[in-house]
């Protein structure tokens, strides 16, 4: 309790001011001892006009120490920093000493102010030994109170370079957590076992869980900026297994305003171990495509709709419409854009589903870009709701395609998914059919260049594994796993934006854009990881349960079906799907009759047509099962002309 108070009034009253009136105590004193040191035994007061030389000293002092601002620093922070002050400032005193004792002894005015040259000399190297030695006292004064009034947080910073120096000089300053920094840790052994700072640094196989328990080792920060997933994933795995918890330093370009301090350290996300390196597009035609046009994004609240937007609002475009029938996601979006500065954009709560509503939107801003992302994706769900999958998925993208090619627009880039290669599900093979009737219309238009994007699991949107993994392991598990051997291919929410961006600058129409997505992830294998993440033990603290396929869910998903190839791009990770061609005609008309026959809400009906449209589509754990035998689409079409004249 007793510290505590003393902590508390030291920090109140050790102003900047106190600060200065304690240096220029120790400059008195230092001028004092210069004397003593020089004259020892015979050093006598009233010989040497003590009594006007020590206001002299002080009053040049205080100039000095104004100038340069020595006394500014945060004592109980002090570094290499305030010593370089201290020392200039002490230094400048020295010198106007100097200039004023040469000055006084020129024109013969104070005989008491011939202060000998070599008791300025003296007191210069008295005055800096003691300022600096005082900071560092008061320093360790400050930190033997401050260690029992907050938990102390013990880390060591991965990385002795420039950023790892940045991070540990942030780590001190910091005044609202106490940190301690045990040491660094590098790779390079040119830098093992050496200092930075009195600071230990050690190599990678030198921190044990023999040092963890020995030092209380509670994190470990990466300081690293350019680190690859791969070396990141292995640091990971390396202080998980003992239990230590990993965060690391944003990349340069996102500290505020090119400083960096502590708030910025961030969790390690799954994100950053998806075992591939990110990829990253700069490419400056997509800049020129977009320069001063007017752009419709459809599903714009969504996870990848809402990063289109964003990224979009970077570029010099003309005028931007975000159209959602999500009103509360849309809002926030919206209020959000307008907080970065963003206005030249309109937010629109309309239903992609609604021909006549998107028919106004296109007739009042005539876009000349549009990036349909509205979809419906939810498997589990889809497969119960046909109607709605059918009704979103193939007429919502038939509208906007169609309308687009009516009002002359530009270039439409679909956003579609892997499940729509090889389909076992509704929602699969409704983004198939999009496809193919994107395709189609490709091949009629001479003016509209229509474009497909296909990716994998998008990690961190809406609904996806890792939000709910999150939740549950808040709630204290178990995590869901539908299958021990079930895997995923995964990419960050900019990267899928980035790839749809860039697919609305290239080529000349009618292609199908993937990207090299790496290896399949295990989700049983995410799943431990995340709970490792949030500083439990599996399956001592948190569990993992099997609850099987859900319906319409496959083991392994596939970015391209038998009956395609792939060929390269000017970028080694992005490639072009080559499909086999498509009976133009008969392909649209039937995904005409899939629309009107949808419109009488007869699930069976539509998915045996969907399975019609899509050969591939073989339903997997799903009531659907027994229709894997597709009918004519004569008969379909037959079917819902007499079903027309009954209503």
């Amino acid at each position: 309790m007793i510290k505590k108070l003393l902590l508390k009034n030291l920090i109140k009253y050790a102003s900047h001011w106190l600060v200065l009136g304690i240096d220029l105590l120790l400059v008195s004193l230092s001028y004092l001892f210069a004397y003593f040191i020089r004259f020892s035994d015979s050093f006598q007061y009233e010989n040497y006009g003590l009594i006007y030389q020590i206001p002299t000293i002080l009053i040049l002092a205080l100039l000095s120490f104004l100038t340069i601002g020595s006394h500014k620093g945060i004592i109980r922070h002090t570094g290499i920093r305030d010593v370089y002050n201290i020392v200039i400032a002490v230094s400048l005193l020295t010198a106007v000493c100097l200039l004023f004792v040469f000055a006084n002894r020129f024109f013969g005015l104070l005989p008491e102010l011939n202060i000998p040259t070599s008791i300025i000399i003296i007191h210069y190297f008295v005055t800096a030994f003691i300022l600096i030695i005082s900071r560092f006292s008061f320093k360790s004064v400050f930190e033997f109170i401050h260690s029992d009034t907050e938990t102390v947080t013990n880390v060591l910073l991965y990385g002795a370079g420039c950023s790892g120096m940045m991070t540990f000089d942030a780590l001190n300053k910091d005044p609202k957590r106490n940190f301690k920094v045990l040491g660094f840790i590098d790779d390079d052994e040119n830098k093992i076992n050496k200092k930075i700072d009195r600071t230990p640094i050690f190599s990678l196989n030198q921190i044990t869980q023999e040092f963890k328990t020995k030092e209380s080792l509670h994190e470990v920060i990466v300081s690293i900026q350019e680190l690859d997933s791969e070396r990141l994933l292995e640091i990971t795995n390396y202080f998980l297994s003992f239990g230590i918890r990993i965060k690391k330093v944003p990349t340069l370009s996102t500290w505020v305003d090119g400083t960096f301090n502590v708030n910025q350290i961030q969790d390690v996300k799954i994100e950053d171990l998806l075992g591939r390196p990110i990829i990253s597009i700069k490419n400056p035609v997509v800049h020129k495509s977009l320069k001063n046009k007017v752009i419709l994004v459809t599903g714009a609240a969504g996870s990848i709709g809402s990063e289109i937007s964003r990224q979009l609002a970077t570029y010099n475009y003309k005028h931007l419409i975000l159209v959602d029938q999500a009103e509360s996601p849309l809002y926030e979006l919206q209020q959000e854009l307008l907080q970065n500065g963003v206005s030249n954009f309109t937010a629109v709560v309309a239903d992609v589903r609604d021909f006549r509503r998107m028919e106004l939107l296109f007739k009042e801003f005539l876009p000349q870009r549009v990036f349909h992302a509205s979809a419906y994706k939810h498997v589990p769900l889809m497969e119960e709701n046909p109607y709605e999958a059918i009704k979103t998925n193939v007429q919502g993208t038939k509208n906007i395609a169609d309308i687009s090619l009516t009002y002359g627009v530009e270039r439409f880039v679909l956003v579609s998914s892997d499940k729509a290669v090889n389909p076992t599900n509704v929602m699969g093979a409704t983004k198939r059919v999009a496809e193919k009737y994107i395709t189609c219309l490709s091949k009629f238009s001479s003016t509209t260049k229509f474009t497909i994007t296909r990716f994998g699991n998008v990690l961190g949107s809406n609904g996806s594994v890792i939000p709910m993994f999150k939740k549950q392991i808040k709630k204290g598990g178990p995590l869901t796993v539908t299958h021990k051997e079930i895997t995923r291919y995964f990419m960050t929410i900019p990267e899928a934006c980035c790839l749809v961006l860039e697919a609305g600058a290239m080529g000349i129409g009618g292609e199908i854009y993937i990207f090299d997505m790496g290896k399949s992830i295990k989700i049983f294998d995410l799943a431990k990881k995340m709970i490792q993440f949030s500083g439990h033990v599996y399956p001592q603290d948190i569990d993992i349960k099997i609850i099987g396929l859900r319906p319409g869910e496959k083991l392994f998903e596939e970015l391209l079906t038998s009956n395609e190839n792939i060929a390269p791009t000017y970028h080694k990770k992005i490639m072009i799907a080559k499909t086999k061609p498509l009976l133009v005609e008969e392909t649209l008309e039937a995904i005409t009759s899939l629309c009107e026959q949808n419109m009488h809400i007869n699930h069976q009906n539509s998915v045996r047509l969907l399975k019609s449209l899509v050969p591939e589509y073989l339903s997997k754990n799903s009531i659907y099962e027994a229709l894997d035998k597709p009918i004519e689409i004569e008969k379909i079409k037959k079917k819902v002309y007499i079903q027309a004249l009954v209503h």
